[in-house]
């Protein structure tokens, strides 16, 4: 069971913070008494009380579920001997309520033991996607930022979509990069990738230094999986690479990997940066040519948008892919705040969702920084 499910159900029997999980199977166990009571003649309902810890099963603990299957047991015996002259439902079933809750029992211990597996599970998944995607602190580097993953898997909630911003000594860098495919080896691809971006992006001066080194990790990762025999050895990673250099507020340097270039959107307008000629990383080989850095003008009110293929490549129900360049003019248009990060982002997300139904195809990451002032 997934964990969302789990946090939801638990919240749903909270009130104030107080469970209230016992609640419906006690009315239940109330209402049958009362009914079977108030009935006349042949017609007993008693042994339908074995419902009750079946239901306490499902929403309880496993000490509240036994404590509801001897209360099923005792409610038994009283309601059906309360009066010797009628029917009596007898000893059948009341061997029925006593297995139906030692079985309600045994059942709730298995449920309670695979949700505290499962949210073990979904806390490392969640541990893990902080270490490759770590929080990023307010104005970190600089740069005032906003971003949003969705990962494709829900459930895995890590996908091979990553970025990260790196202030040091030479000014502050900004990576956003899709390594090809799904599944752990993806996640692998794209820690290994940051982690060099995080020492690279510091120590080097150089930001085709940075580029070269980054190439290099992806191609000793890919040597590393074919050493391991696996059958994943062959992946790349698409990236953008930028670099705010100090004392040039008004410019940026691009470096592209076979990657959509970044948005520069403002409050009146919408312009894609230059494309790029470099290949995607680990896949450097094939030309030799290191890719070239551009030094790109950016106006103070602009905001650089990078995304991954999971928005370029949404499509709707015709097939047709999300105009996102074409969305945004009209949102700045109509608000010219749609270029502040966190505006930005959140309205790539929604328009995203929006245009594919909700059914994500790729994994999908928006990112958006713009330069203080």
């Amino acid at each position: 069971m997934p964990r969302r499910d789990v946090v939801h159900r638990h919240q749903l029997l909270q009130i104030r913070g107080h469970s209230v999980a016992w609640v419906p199977p006690l009315l239940l166990l109330a209402a049958i008494a009362v009914v079977d009571i108030n009935t006349p003649g042949e017609f007993r309902i008693v042994s339908w009380i074995v419902l009750v810890p079946g239901i306490a099963a499902a929403i309880c603990g496993v000490r509240g579920t036994a404590a509801f299957a001897v209360l099923a047991v005792v409610t038994y015996v009283v309601v059906d001997g309360a009066w010797p002259n009628r029917y009596q439902a007898g000893l059948a079933d009341f061997v029925l309520v006593t297995v139906g809750g030692v079985l309600a029992t045994l059942a709730c211990a298995v449920r309670v033991r695979d949700e505290r597996r499962m949210l073990h599970m979904m806390q490392i998944a969640d541990t893990t996607r902080r270490t490759v995607l770590r929080p990023l602190p307010p104005h970190w580097g600089g740069l005032d930022h906003a971003a949003v993953y969705l990962a494709a898997d829900t459930d895995a909630r890590m996908g091979g979509d990553f970025y990260d911003i790196q202030p040091g000594p030479h000014g502050t860098r900004v990576l956003l990069g899709d390594v090809q495919g799904k599944g752990l080896g993806a996640v692998e691809a794209a820690a290994a990738l940051l982690g060099t971006f995080r020492e690279a992006a510091y120590h080097e001066p150089d930001l085709l230094t940075v580029a070269r080194r980054l190439e290099t990790r992806m191609a000793r990762h890919r040597g590393h999986t074919v050493a391991l025999g696996r059958a994943d050895a062959d992946r790349f990673a698409t990236a953008v690479l930028l670099h705010f250099p100090p004392g040039v507020p008004d410019a940026v340097d691009l470096v592209l990997f076979g990657h959509e270039p970044p948005l520069a959107v403002g409050p009146a307008s919408v312009r894609p940066l230059p494309e790029g000629d470099g290949l995607p990383l680990g896949l450097g080989d094939l030309t030799g040519a290191p890719p070239r850095a551009r030094r790109v003008p950016l106006a103070p009110e602009e905001t650089l948008l990078l995304v991954t293929d999971g928005v370029t490549e949404a499509r709707d129900d015709t097939g047709c892919f999300y105009p996102l360049a074409e969305d945004l003019a009209r949102a700045v248009r109509a608000d010219p705040r749609t270029a502040e990060p966190d505006r930005l982002v959140a309205h790539v997300r929604d328009a995203t969702l929006h245009h594919c139904g909700g059914h994500l195809a790729d994994d999908t990451t928006v990112f958006a920084v713009h330069r203080l002032r």
